[in-house]
This record gives C-alpha cells, sequence and structure tokens, in this order.
C-alpha cells in the first residue's frame, strides 16, 4: 500500500487530481452542517441575483434560490449517485465476467452473446430507453446508467479470468477439491480485484456525466430536488442573460470529472505491474548522480577512463548493485572487449558512460568517467548532450529498436549530423551517402531512400555503425552489435570495425559474450561477473592462461575446429542476483576451486605488471609473469 500511494503521488497530475476530488468530497460530507439556505427556498423578488451579492456567494437562480447552497447539495447528490452506478455496475459486471471466464463453454457462450446484444445499442440511447420505461427518476437515471456500464466491466474482466482460469493454482485448487464458489472468492476475484479497480477509477467520471446528461434531460432528479445535470438543464433557459447560473454548475461538473479522469489514469499505472518495477516511467534525460563517495582523485590514462564507477537500480525496496566499482580505460586506436554472460553489468556500464541509464531506476552513486580532462558524471545535460554521438558515440545492439521505424535512415543520419554541426540539407545528405558508402552498403544512394523494416540486419546494422561514425568520433562504444547476425555477416561487420579503428585511430569498448570475437578484434579484455571486473589484461595473453576461474571455465565453453570429440563445457548455476550479494567472490558458489577464505573476506582486483585478476587462487601465476 505504501508503494501503491508513492508511485501515485510521484504522478503529479494524478496527484493534482486527487486534491481536486477530495476538496469536492470534503464540500459535500460537510455540506449538511454548514450554515447554507434551503437549497428548495424560492423567492422570486431575488431571482438571477449576480455572484458575490449580498447573502447569495454565488448568486440565485430564476426562482431566487440560493446557488451555492444547491451547488453543494447537487454536487452531494451527483456523487453519490456516481459512485453508487459505478459500484453497481462494478459488481455486476465483474460477477458475470469472472463467471464467464472461469466456467467457459455454453456458460461463456450464453453470458457474453447476451453481453454483445447489450453493447449493440448505443449506450446513451439504451440508456433513455431504459430511463423510458422505468418512469423519470434519479434512482432509475442510477439504474440506467449502471446497466448500460454492466458490458463495460464485464468484458474487461472476462479477459482477465479466461488468462487465470487455467493457472497452476487454480488447477490445484481444483485437485484439492475446492468447490467452484470458493475457487471463484479465494483465487480468481483477489487477481482481478486491481483490474476492477482501474475500471472503476476510469468509468465513475463518465457516469456522473451520464447521469447529469439524464437529469439534464428530465429523466433523472425532479423538482425541487437538486443535482448538478438539473441545475444546468434548468438554467438554459437563461444561458445568454444570466450566464452564472450555467457556469457554476458547469465548473464544478468539470472539476470532479477531471479529478476523476486525472485520478483514475494515476490509479492505473499505479496498480500496473510494470510500472512498479519502473518500465513504464518516463525516463529523464540522463541518469540521476547521487553520490556517496568522493569522486575519484582525476587521471587519464586514456581518451576514456573509468574509475570506481557504480550504478545501481532502486526498485521498491531492492538495490541492485549492476556495476560496482568498475575501472577501465581504453586508448586511441585500441579496442578493448568487455565480455561475460547475461547480466554481468557489461551493457549497463556502457551506458552509464554517457548517462543513458533509465532514470528511474537506475542511479549512478560513485566514481568517475572521464572523456580526456572531462568529467562525465554529473556533468551538466546540455554539455553531455553535446558529447553524445559527437566525441562518444554508440552503436546499439539492435538497430531495429533504435532506429525510427517512421523515417527514411538518409534522413536519420541527416538529423544526427546537424544535430551537432550546422551544415545544410544538401551538404549532410551528401555526407550521409558518403556514411552508407564507408560502410559498405550497396547503391547507398537508393539505400538512404529506405525505411528501416526495408533493409536486411546486417544492413541496419551498418546503418547503425554508419550512425555512430557521423560526426567522426574519438571513441565508440560497440555493445553486441553482431549478436543476432548469421556468421557471415558478423565477419563482416567485425572486419569493418577493424579497418575503421586502424584507419580513423578510433578508440573501441566491444561488448561481446563471444571469446572468437574478441580473438579477432580485441587488443585488450575485460572479463565481468556480478558487476565487477574479475580479470584484465592483453586478449592474447588471457586466451593462453587465463587467471581466473570464471574466464577459464567461459574460454573452454567456446568450440574449437578440428579439436575432436572434445567435450563442450558448461558452466553450473547461475549468476547471482546483485540485490543480494555475499561476502567475498560472487563466483564462488559456481568455482570447482572455493575455499573457505573465498567467502569470508573482500576480494580485491590486483595487477601483476599488464594482468589484473580478482581471485586468491588464480588459475595463472601472474606474479611470475610480470617478473618474466
Amino acid at each position: 500500500m505504501k508503494q501503491f500511494f508513492h508511485l501515485l503521488m510521484r504522478n503529479r497530475l494524478a496527484a493534482a487530481g486527487g486534491v481536486i476530488l477530495l476538496v469536492v468530497i470534503v464540500l459535500a460530507i460537510l455540506t449538511p452542517i454548514l450554515p447554507l439556505a434551503d437549497p428548495d427556498v424560492t423567492n422570486t423578488a431575488n431571482r438571477f441575483q449576480p455572484v458575490f451579492s449580498e447573502g447569495h456567494l454565488l448568486g440565485t437562480d430564476h426562482l431566487g434560490r440560493d446557488m451555492l447552497s444547491r451547488l453543494l447539495w447537487g454536487t452531494r447528490l451527483s456523487l453519490a449517485v456516481g459512485f453508487a452506478a459505478a459500484i453497481f455496475a462494478a459488481v455486476i459486471g465483474a460477477a458475470f465476467g469472472i463467471i464467464s471466464g472461469y466456467f467457459g463453454g455454453t456458460t461463456d457462450n450464453l453470458i457474453m452473446r447476451g453481453i454483445d446484444m447489450l453493447m449493440a445499442f448505443p449506450y446513451i440511447l439504451l440508456a433513455l430507453a431504459i430511463v423510458a420505461a422505468l418512469g423519470p427518476g434519479l434512482f432509475n437515471a442510477l439504474i440506467a446508467v449502471a446497466v448500460v456500464n454492466i458490458p463495460f466491466f464485464a468484458r474487461n474482466i472476462r479477459g482477465v479470468t479466461v488468462g487465470i482460469a487455467h493457472k497452476e493454482f487454480v488447477d490445484a485448487a481444483q485437485l484439492a477439491g475446492l468447490s467452484h464458489t470458493r475457487i471463484i472468492l479465494s483465487e480468481i476475484l483477489p487477481n482481478v480485484i486491481p483490474v476492477i479497480v482501474i475500471a472503476m477509477s476510469t468509468t465513475i467520471g463518465w457516469m456522473i456525466l451520464e447521469t447529469a446528461g439524464l437529469s439534464f434531460l428530465g429523466l433523472g432528479s425532479q423538482p425541487p430536488q437538486a443535482d448538478l445535470g438539473s441545475m444546468l438543464g434548468e438554467a438554459r433557459s437563461a444561458l445568454i442573460t444570466n450566464p452564472h447560473t450555467s457556469i457554476v454548475p458547469g465548473v464544478m461538473i468539470l472539476l470532479i470529472v477531471m479529478g476523476i479522469n486525472l485520478l483514475g489514469d494515476g490509479v492505473r499505472d499505479a496498480l500496473d505491474p510494470r510500472l512498479r518495477s519502473g518500465a513504464l516511467t518516463r525516463p529523464m534525460a540522463a541518469t540521476v548522480v547521487e553520490r556517496q563517495s568522493e569522486l575519484p582523485a582525476p587521471h587519464a590514462e586514456g581518451v576514456l577512463t573509468m574509475t570506481d564507477l557504480e550504478t545501481r537500480f532502486h526498485v521498491g525496496e531492492r538495490v541492485y548493485k549492476a556495476v560496482n566499482k568498475v575501472s577501465l580505460h581504453v586508448a586511441p586506436g585500441e579496442c578493448l572487449g568487455v565480455i561475460g554472460e547475461s547480466g554481468s553489468g557489461k551493457s549497463v556500464t556502457a551506458l552509464s558512460v554517457m548517462g543513458l541509464v533509465a532514470s528511474p531506476p537506475g542511479v549512478i552513486v560513485g566514481g568517475s568517467v572521464r572523456y580526456k580532462d572531462t568529467e562525465l558524471i554529473g556533468a551538466k545535460y546540455d554539455r553531455l548532450r553535446s558529447l553524445r554521438g559527437d566525441r562518444v558515440a554508440y552503436i546499439f545492439q539492435d538497430p531495429l529498436a533504435t532506429l525510427h521505424p517512421l523515417y527514411k535512415v538518409g534522413d536519420q543520419l541527416v538529423e544526427a549530423i546537424q544535430v551537432h554541426h550546422k551544415i545544410g540539407n544538401k551538404e549532410a545528405w551528401a555526407r550521409a551517402v558518403d556514411l552508407l558508402k564507408q560502410v559498405r552498403i550497396p547503391n547507398a544512394e537508393s539505400r538512404a531512400q529506405s525505411y528501416p523494416h526495408e533493409m536486411s540486419g546486417g544492413m541496419r546494422q551498418r546503418v547503425g555503425i554508419a550512425m555512430a561514425l557521423a560526426n567522426d568520433p574519438d571513441v565508440i562504444i560497440a555493445d553486441e552489435p553482431t549478436t543476432a547476425l548469421d556468421v557471415t555477416v558478423q565477419a563482416q561487420i567485425l572486419s569493418l570495425l577493424n579497418d575503421l579503428r586502424r584507419e580513423r585511430g578510433l578508440a573501441i569498448i566491444f561488448i561481446t559474450h563471444d571469446f572468437g570475437v574478441v580473438a579477432q578484434l580485441c587488443d585488450r579484455v575485460a572479463v565481468m561477473y556480478a558487476g565487477r571486473i574479475v580479470e584484465e589484461g592483453p586478449t592474447h595473453d588471457i586466451l593462453q592462461s587465463p587467471a581466473h576461474p570464471y574466464t577459464k571455465r567461459l574460454i573452454a565453453c567456446v568450440p574449437e575446429l578440428g579439436e575432436g570429440r572434445r567435450r563442450l563445457e558448461a558452466i553450473p548455476g547461475l549468476p547471482p542476483a546483485v540485490d543480494r550479494l555475499e561476502p567475498g567472490c560472487a563466483f564462488a558458489p559456481r568455482c570447482l576451486k572455493k575455499q573457505a577464505t573465498c567467502v569470508t573476506q573482500e576480494i580485491a582486483l590486483e595487477r601483476f605488471g599488464n594482468r589484473a585478476v580478482r581471485c586468491i587462487y588464480p588459475e595463472a601465476d601472474l606474479k611470475q609473469e610480470a617478473a618474466e
């Protein structure tokens, strides 16, 4: 419940709607004890008194009745009718929906065909027909409004129930011998209540409007009883001469419906499990920085230097340490490979460089990232934006998801260029076509006119590389750019990146799962596990004599040609959850060399010459290698 209200109040529009609605409801509740005039007492001598007249704060109507008193009593009545209609429609509609979805078959067909028949009529005409059959009156209007909204609840709840009715926990309840009634009440209903609440929160406003509409036509509340709709209906003849008699109830209807709809949207989002995970939250322009440690002393080992970088995800009460004190650097013309299993923190590390981790829920809590002499962590957004795609470029893993589907690739390249350089459209287009040629796309002129979906995966990836090269950057971060490609296209992309690196002196951080790619392209490699660097060094040295047990097991998982019937290795177990890391080595539960000391002390990343390893019992003697 606490998390629900936190998410609800974080939505400013929902909070505003809640405040408006709360004020209206409090006024409606206090109406009987407020010093108000009798709303039904007429005084034709004081008819059409203006707003703020003596004794009548909101004036009087055509019969001299106090507008403020009638407004508050009418609001009280309209809210009561709207909420009562919503509860009635929700209970009946949910009952039909649950029964239909749970039992299925003939029961489902009979109920849903009846619902379809109700939906075949325009709802306002059906409401008018019901009131005409029952007779004018507020209670009959309530019934009419509730009946026409039953199909909305029934169809929504039925759809949810169908998905739940065949779940394992329902099957288990049936096997346990529980009755249908008990299963519905104890297993189905608790799972559909959030949907019912969401549906109610988004329809109460419409029900109040529908009830007001019937009263406006004279089919709802009857004189002298006042509700907001009847007040509007009585004031329509004086709309031009005395507009306040219409404006006062009209503004109240606007405030009530607007407040309910804004609050309903917030309730819907707050109850959505995807929002609770942060998936639906609009990310900020740059990752939030909340330092929990001092900024490391500035030093630059290359064109891009990370020092003790820490990035976390705050999801509810859990804190995921996705990147835990990572230090890396890359020099001009160098390719640094970052390798590890899925979930090891490779992509989050790369995204943290330019503040691209979604916030919420991501937060950078410590460390430093320097591009040459510029500190990027905590830099102003304008500075980050000027560097993104210009000095530090990014090749994303799935170009189909990152290229805009509604724009031609040439136009997207032109935009990437013109954001950072003030050049004309013709010159920018020529530059875009030239970039497509550089990444070896045939018929570049015509391909620039293509949409992303008209190109193959390999072609789209080349467009992504062209976009990264658009402004001649110093650093390119390539996040698994060859994962989804076939081996032929993969080889072409790797060859292309290697050629561009040598021709332009690019510094490349290449994120991958594949040691074969690392061997072909990278000068150095950093192995990540559970958000930390566990081994780092020259690619050749690590491939020949891996020091960390995790690195050795990863290399053993790579198939080799010409090795006969060599058994393909696999690493038992799963990577640890980074929200509850145990003391010591995170790889210890899966390590064959595990000792008691591996899980009782913090293990530092020790450096031996140009290599480093985070292990007490390494596979190779790096101290001796460094001495040699």
